[in-house]
């Protein structure tokens, strides 16, 4: 199983169910938070987009790619029950790649340092580029 997100070992995980397959994208909850509305939002449009994102530490480098159609299956698993407060940077950031030829490259979300509270220092986190990780 594959986990990417930031924060993923710190974090409530999701789960993201593409296609047919019974092995679900592990997703930090408030990344696949942020995702769900992106995708959905492009989706409901209609429109066919890719989803991209670099292969975290542990695994064989290079990145991997999904091709989403609104006629394939899609569906979100939150650990959490509560939907966390969302970044309007961060979904503008994902809707401007999502609407580029390369489409939606997942990356961090970028916390202002008013945002941040005391326990959570992103700094001290060992995630690299993009939010990924390996389980």
């Amino acid at each position: 199983m594959r986990t990417y997100g930031l924060r993923a070992s710190l974090s409530m995980m999701g789960y993201l169910f593409y296609g047919d397959t019974n092995e679900p994208i592990t997703i930090e909850d408030r990344t696949l938070a942020h995702l769900k509305v992106v995708l959905a939002t492009k989706l409901r449009r209609n429109e066919s987009f890719t989803l991209s994102w670099e292969h975290p530490e542990g695994e064989t480098p290079g990145r991997s790619t999904l091709w989403l159609h609104p006629s394939i299956p899609l569906r979100f698993v939150f650990d959490d029950p509560e939907t966390p407060a969302l970044s309007q940077q961060w979904l503008h950031e994902l809707a401007t790649s999502a609407n580029s030829s390369g489409g939606i490259h997942l990356t961090e979300e970028h916390i202002e340092p008013s945002e941040a509270s005391g326990d959570d220092d992103r700094d001290d986190d060992d995630t690299p580029p993009g939010g990924l990780r390996a389980a």
